[in-house]
């Protein structure tokens, strides 16, 4: 046997051994997802009928709308903090416009473009004034909430305009509410701009190191502020969503929406150090957040106690994430 011959035959003999992996980051949270459904389908007779279906579809929806202009916030090493408040603002300035005018379904447009305005000031301060994403998001939080609730003077106000709840609730496929229809339809918009796009992958390469992207030309400033506006956005029409679907406003709506928003996209596979994820992965993380949400509530756990299981699952995605970027900083 020459040489030539042995080069040529031992890569065969050997080719088991080259077998793709399987990326721990996408199929570790796909495992999750068919473990938790097989649980609490096991553990509570209700959990799997169409009837909760719909219900968590619903629940879904709203959560997976609000977090994919975060994901791309994430994937680009920042954070956002405002999601909640942003969400109660929105929600709180739609439903007096509402009231008070003859806008109708033109509501949508004005919602996103609070949102975009909300966000775009987060990204202005961030970007511009040099100010770390988590401290501008987190005094934005209780600023975006303090004028909220002074709209809602601390009551739930519901809207006036008759057929407005079929646009969240209402089903044009058969048990899918259509929340969750617009929810699926943004989140495929956003995996096409994530993956086709030059903001997409501008956010990649900023999470993956800022001064490296410097120093190849990309305008980084600018695409922070660009990121921060588009998560307003999407986060408004979340948020005029939800509206349609509780049928008003209150106090208490966006409350846990930070916490899940991060779990969500966390678990899903985005790493908090930013380079790696994308909204692909967030819905993933949506659907084990929302089925935990879902379950527990079916086994009659209390919603403190839920607080811990998020909490925990947070914890335990980010050491996960961790172990892939162990030399990367969190911003």
């Amino acid at each position: 046997m020459t040489a030539e011959t042995v080069r040529l035959t031992a890569p065969a003999s050997r080719r088991w051994l080259s077998l793709p992996k399987v990326d721990r980051s996408v199929g570790l949270p796909i495992a999750v997802v068919v473990l938790l459904v097989t649980f609490f389908s096991l553990a509570t007779e209700s959990f799997a009928t169409w009837r909760n279906f719909t219900a968590l579809s619903g629940q879904a929806g709203a959560l997976l709308i609000v977090c994919l202009g975060g994901s791309f916030i994430i994937l680009m090493g920042s954070i956002d903090l405002s999601v909640g408040a942003i969400v109660l603002f929105v929600a709180a300035a739609s439903v007096q416009i509402l009231n008070h005018t003859e806008i109708g379904g033109g509501i949508f447009f004005v919602a996103a473009a609070i949102g975009a305005g909300l966000g775009l000031v987060n990204g202005l301060v961030y970007a511009v004034g040099r100010v770390p994403s988590f401290v501008v998001t987190l005094g934005t939080l209780s600023i975006f909430s303090g004028l909220a609730l002074q709209i809602l003077q601390g009551r739930a106000i519901q809207f006036d305009l008759p057929g407005f709840e079929e646009i969240a609730i209402g089903q044009l496929v058969p048990r899918l509410p259509n929340i969750a229809l617009c929810a699926l339809l943004a989140w495929g918009g956003a995996v096409l701009v994530a993956n086709r796009t030059r903001f997409g992958r501008y956010m990649a390469l900023i999470g993956g190191g800022e001064t490296v992207a410097r120093i190849a030309g990309i305008p980084v400033r600018r695409y922070k502020i660009y990121a921060f506006a588009l998560a307003g956005l999407l986060t408004g029409i979340g948020a005029i969503l939800i509206v349609a679907r509780l049928g008003a406003a209150g106090p208490s709506v966006g409350q846990d929406l930070l916490l899940s928003s991060l779990a969500a996209i966390v678990v899903g596979g985005t790493s908090l150090a930013g380079g790696v994820g994308g909204p692909h992965r967030t819905l993933i993380g949506v659907l084990i957040i929302t089925i935990i949400d879902n379950g527990l509530n079916l086994m009659g756990v209390s919603q403190y106690s839920q607080m811990v299981v998020k909490g925990a699952v947070v914890i335990a995605a980010v050491l996960v994430s961790r172990e892939r970027s162990l030399a990367a900083l969190v911003k």
